[in-house]
């Protein structure tokens, strides 16, 4: 099964919390994985950001909305238990508990900004938008789209870009990631070997203790085994053991799959990783807001 969104998530968790004890988020959450047969892998499925699972985050919205309708109530840190209106209402025995049925509490009209029972107001709230994902996800995903669009843009850029252009920002971007020590030294290594195969060469760390080699192709076709087999044997050549191939377009599977029979090391960036990089790294990308997702400070108000 999929992971259920965070409505389907209601009715289980007031009834996990039906005893009338005190339960921990974290309790609920391996309770309500089982009750809904979770795998290991839903239970590890990550939002975008990857620092929460997605089941965890929708069972935490499940509870806020439960408790704003005041049918949950936290009576101690990291804490929930069923009021006396939330047994009321299990008492009714519902089918399900959905934003529909807790919208005929005050309290929740005025937490998702409805001030009627049938739901008008200035700024309504659309249940369908609210069905399916948590404000974190909402937002997440959206920050992935506006990155991958972001990011195609950057890519289409770069490949109207002549060949000397695309080769700065190589080095650029490397320098910016922590190799080569200045853009002046790894400037100067680049574009100067004049060996088969390997278009410059770049410091791994700022005291030079080590080199790597590079192939900045700009491409449009997909980059065979063939060319990856050739720069390795460039490096070999080199006595080289470390190699980056970065291109434009992208490697075949077969190039990907490739691995050579001696020690080298040869890491493959194709265009899409290279935007991504270039967003991380603000190369050729500004920023234009930022948001801050803040939660709830418990320890400042623990010596109330």
């Amino acid at each position: 099964m999929t992971i259920p969104d965070f409505q389907s998530i209601m009715l289980p968790l007031m009834q996990f919390a039906s005893d009338g004890k005190e339960h921990s988020i974290r309790a609920a959450v391996e309770h309500l994985s089982n009750v809904f047969n979770l795998t290991d892998a839903e239970k590890q499925d990550l939002l975008p950001s990857g620092k929460q699972p997605v089941f965890d985050n929708r069972v935490g919205w499940a509870r806020t909305h439960l408790k704003k309708a005041g049918l949950l109530k936290y009576p101690s840190r990291a804490f929930f238990k069923i009021t006396g209106r939330g047994i009321e209402v299990l008492n009714a025995k519902p089918i399900t508990i959905n934003i529909q049925l807790l919208k005929q509490f005050p309290e929740y009209l005025e937490f998702i900004g409805s001030t009627t029972p049938n739901g008008a107001s200035p700024n309504p709230v659309n249940d369908d938008l609210i069905n399916q994902q948590t404000p974190e996800e909402d937002l997440e995903y959206a920050y992935q789209k506006i990155r991958k669009t972001l990011a195609q843009e950057i890519l289409d850029k770069v490949k109207d870009c002549s060949p000397n252009f695309f080769e700065r920002l190589v080095v650029e971007l490397l320098v910016r990631m922590g190799y080569g020590g200045s853009i002046k030294d790894a400037g100067k290594a680049m574009g100067k070997t004049g060996d088969e195969g390997i278009d410059g060469i770049i410091k791994e760390d700022r005291l030079g203790l080590d080199v790597i080699y590079v192939q900045a192709k700009r491409w449009n076709d997909t980059v065979g085994r063939p060319e990856i087999q050739r720069f390795v044997g460039a490096l070999a050549g080199q006595g080289a053991k470390k190699g980056i191939f970065i291109t434009t377009s992208k490697f075949s599977i077969q190039a990907l799959e490739y691995i050579p029979r001696n020690d080298t090391k040869v890491v493959l960036v194709d265009g899409e990783q290279l935007a991504q990089y270039m967003i991380d790294f603000n190369l050729g990308a500004s920023t234009v807001s930022e948001y801050q997702i803040k939660k709830l400070d418990s320890d400042y108000f623990e010596g109330e």
